[in-house]
């Protein structure tokens, strides 16, 4: 039986953008960053994708993260940067996940090592801008030393020396020439105190195509690996991206109305002549942003706009006119958003009619819509 509402993830795409990714960073590795459920796409099947492409390693938010990719049987390399003083570290170490360092984390990766008896493998991480994480550049030297010296007491191992950029995706700003000459002078100074590591990284997505100065050894591919553009002023498809996912319903509910027919609550839409109203049951409460009004839904080979105010589990579409005598929509399959090139409305139109980026539009799809995922084998080999 077809769901009522469904995510469909095409698990090729991901394989696809990824190949994509790879081909424009080498000789520098992949990391596909798969935090927030994979950007709601499905943290596992998406891992799983991206390492059968080719990323070489995998990034996340929290350790507890990371240790569900470890449960999943997942064993490729893993980095986790979000920590909080209740972070379960002894665990991290445990199950081999590399972790951020910002400062105050140092003193609990190390009392976790020692607990676990084997050292722990840690990133130290910069601010070169951001102003969120990161080490400010005075405690820097200071913060070097000290993970030398339990380095050399052998409790972790320095294996990457990371930041993260704020403005790569306007390739205009000149912050991003400023946050590369800080970290290129972060990076000299942690080499001559003696630090030799595996991996140098700060390119995140837009600075992957925007910026190959920002490469080094490993770029962090984030909203790229889904098919989705960084930037304002470029399409998926002008970047060689193919969007994996795609939100979609059973409408509802189908009926004639007059003009004058008022739409949903605050009734601030009203029909300008006699129109049909298709009800898709999807809202607010499955991720769909209530701001998102005006945005375009694929009915039935039309594309219509959602009018009047977005509720908590349904929106409204009209579909300017009525339906020849005896036709309903009933059923039909009502796609909010998907690949362009099958004609369906883009995560991007989502984002400008609710004001945001098309990050938030895909991540933000509840765990209650269904995922349902296409090739789950990859079709091509790995290049």
């Amino acid at each position: 039986m077809t769901p009522e509402r469904q995510v469909q993830v095409d698990l090729e795409a991901i394989r696809h953008n990824v190949r994509r990714i790879a081909q424009i960073v080498s000789p520098a590795q992949v990391m596909a960053v798969v935090k927030a459920d994979g950007y709601g796409h499905g943290m596992i099947p998406v891992a799983q994708a991206a390492l059968q492409a080719g990323a070489n390693w995998l990034g996340v938010a929290r350790v507890s993260q990371a240790l569900t990719l470890r449960e999943a049987g997942i064993e490729a390399p893993l980095l986790a940067w979000l920590h909080t003083p209740a972070t379960d570290f002894a665990a991290a170490v445990e199950q081999d996940v590399d972790l951020g360092v910002s400062g105050w984390e140092l003193d609990h990766i190390v009392a976790a090592a020692r607990e676990q008896q084997r050292p722990a493998r840690v990133h130290l991480k910069i601010d070169t801008g951001l102003g969120r994480n990161g080490s400010p550049a005075a405690r820097w030297d200071s913060l070097v030393g000290e993970a030398l010296e339990y380095q050399d007491e052998g409790l972790l191992r320095v294996v990457g020396l990371f930041s993260h950029l704020a403005v790569a995706d306007e390739p205009q700003r000149e912050e991003t020439d400023a946050q590369l000459q800080r970290f290129r002078e972060a990076v000299a100074l942690a080499e001559d105190a003696g630090v030799d590591v595996e991996v140098r990284h700060l390119a995140n997505t837009p600075a992957i195509f925007s910026r190959p100065d920002t490469h080094f050894d490993l770029v962090r591919a984030g909203v790229g690996i889904y098919g989705l553009s960084p930037f304002a002023g470029q399409t998926s498809e002008e970047l060689g991206l193919r969007p994996a996912m795609t939100l979609k319903a059973l409408v509802a509910h189908c009926k004639e109305v007059p003009a004058g027919q008022g739409v949903s609550y605050g009734l601030k839409y009203y029909t300008k002549e006699p129109s049909t109203l298709a009800l898709v049951p999807l809202g607010y409460g499955d991720g769909v942003p209530r701001s998102g009004t005006g945005a375009p839904v694929r009915i039935a080979g039309g594309v219509y706009p959602v009018v009047g105010t977005i509720a908590m589990d349904q929106l409204v579409v009209d579909l300017g006119g009525r339906l020849p005598e005896g036709e309903s929509v009933l059923g039909a399959e009502a796609v909010l958003f998907g690949a362009a090139d099958d004609g369906d409305p883009s995560v991007d139109l989502w984002a400008a009619a609710a004001g945001t980026i098309n990050y938030e539009i895909v991540t933000r799809v509840a765990s209650s819509v269904e995922r349902v995922y296409l090739n789950e084998q990859p079709t091509e080999d790995v290049q």
